[in-house]
């Protein structure tokens, strides 16, 4: 495998983040292949994550959103075509020499596709390749016939390339020493409770309200545990609002000159639980592997809860046949703790 193209349609971090222990995989098992990123976004991991040091080159095409653009499908595999002949300091030849500069050109030897978009797999078919894998309908576009039986992609594609691909998770080795030393100077003890509670996507009512997590975190203050929030400076009344009614409450991503997801990860293995929503802190927590209680409302807990060994989680549709997160109690919360 020269060439390894993974393909994601989400465009938050926290669709990144989940991709973390895929990509590592995949990594230390074809050491010697080269893989890129295509999204209909932004590739994070060359940016807001670069400092996890994920190393997945992007495949720009020039096509913003891709795949969520029926057009994409007329132009998908020529803008490919185009890339590979500038690499080569060659330009798009005519129809009449197609055939054979394609041959010429590099392919993709294997697409991994990690969505279920039937518009989207169709336009991604379109780059050239040899090997073709997608949960769409069903893993119908998959170029092997095989037994998959989960929605683990790990699970799968071992089976697809008929070879036994081992898990590698992120490790807090993988982070520079400068933010590691960074968290511990702005929690330098081990008596913290983490909060995260504002949601990035304002579209899903993903928010528990933030009475209850002041409630929440007083009845934990009684308990001699020091309530750390991570919410962003600029959130001046939510801020005010909590230190309010919790005087001793720590902001510490304040009082620091770096800003970055790496220092989230960083601060959350000082804490001893983790109390979040659905969002990308959930994720950034997720990757210190520490204890966590997470609350779910719209969105699926099975999909988007972090895969870690120590997590309890809250899912308001399966406690009270609901979507709105808010059904979930300050004591169905407390009891966990």
């Amino acid at each position: 495998m020269k060439k390894i193209l993974l393909y994601n349609s989400g465009g938050g971090l926290g669709d990144s983040i989940q991709l973390f222990t895929l990509i590592l995989s995949l990594q230390k098992h074809f050491k010697s292949s080269e893989f890129f990123y295509l999204g209909a976004h932004e590739n994070h991991f060359q940016g807001k994550l670069k400092e996890f040091n994920i190393n997945i080159k992007t495949l720009d095409l020039g096509l913003k959103y891709f795949g969520f653009r029926w057009w994409h499908f007329l132009v998908a595999k020529k803008r490919f075509i185009d890339l590979e002949a500038k690499k080569r300091k060659e330009k798009f030849v005519p129809k009449t020499k197609k055939k054979s500069i394609d041959q010429e050109l590099d392919k993709i030897d294997l697409i991994i596709d990690l969505q279920s978009k039937l518009r989207n797999t169709i336009i991604l078919n379109k780059i050239p390749h040899d090997h073709f894998y997608s949960p769409t309908y069903g893993f119908k576009f998959c170029t092997k016939k095989a037994e998959y039986s989960s929605d683990n992609h790990l699970e799968n594609l071992s089976n697809f390339l008929n070879t036994n691909i081992g898990i590698s998770k992120f490790s807090l080795n993988n982070l520079e020493e400068k933010y590691k030393s960074e968290a511990k100077r702005l929690l330098p003890d081990k008596n913290y409770i983490g909060f995260s509670l504002t949601q990035g996507n304002v579209y899903r009512e993903k928010s528990w309200s933030i009475n209850n997590f002041i409630e929440l975190a007083c009845k934990i203050n009684e308990q001699n545990k020091v309530p750390v929030f991570f919410i962003k400076k600029e959130e001046t009344e939510l801020v005010n609002q909590i230190k309010s009614k919790l005087p001793n409450a720590l902001f510490p991503e304040h009082h620091s000159n770096i800003s970055c997801p790496a220092l989230v990860t960083a601060l959350a293995s000082r804490l001893n639980l983790a109390i979040s929503i659905d969002n990308g802190v959930m994720h950034m927590m997720g990757l210190a592997n520490i204890p966590m209680i997470v609350l779910f409302g719209p969105t699926d807990s099975e999909k988007f809860a972090p895969k870690i060994n120590s997590i309890k989680i809250l899912d308001s549709k399966r406690m009270y046949k609901s979507k709105n997160i808010n059904t979930i109690t300050v004591h169905d919360v407390f009891k966990l703790i």
